[in-house]
């Protein structure tokens, strides 16, 4: 399974109008969000790229492991990261999403989540790596999102 790392950010009227910017900007605003937990797929590869929305699968259903931060107070920044580890041999591995105020908070909560999430498995996961994007709010609402897509699926699928 291809799973692609993409992020993005947005400014808006409103904090949804907002959010659908940083959709947009991550190339995934046309489908339908379908919110999974953190556990990657057995042969599963992953990539970081902008997510490129095919143009017949507007309103399909996506799978996404996502973080996301909303901030409407001016001079604060809205923060979102995603993280993984996986074992070399077999694909498989785990997924955190933090968000918060503060770059460093949100990669030191990363970089301690699962750090603690691999020791609780017998399992041989390899380095931890990690996707943060941010905005700064100037008086609009922001939003910041990174996701980790796994795959669409038409409604009559």
């Amino acid at each position: 399974m291809l799973i692609t790392i993409t992020c993005g950010t947005g400014e808006g009227p409103t904090p949804l109008a907002a959010f659908d910017q940083a959709l947009l900007s991550a190339g995934v605003a046309n489908y339908n969000l379908i919110y999974l937990s953190s556990v990657i797929p057995p042969e599963s590869v992953i990539h970081r790229a902008r997510f490129v929305t095919p143009p017949d699968e507007y309103g399909h259903r996506l799978y996404v492991v996502m973080a996301r931060h909303d901030e409407q107070t001016p001079g604060n920044t809205a923060w979102a990261g995603g993280a993984w580890t996986q074992e070399e041999e077999t694909g498989r591995g785990l997924f955190v999403e933090l968000h918060g105020n503060k770059r460093e908070d949100v990669e030191q909560d990363i970089l301690c989540s699962l750090e603690t999430m691999i020791a609780s498995r017998s399992l041989d996961y390899g380095p931890i790596k990690y996707e943060i994007t941010g905005k700064t709010c100037t008086g609009t609402p922001v939003c910041a999102v990174v996701l980790a897509v796994y795959k669409s699926e038409g409604w009559n699928d």
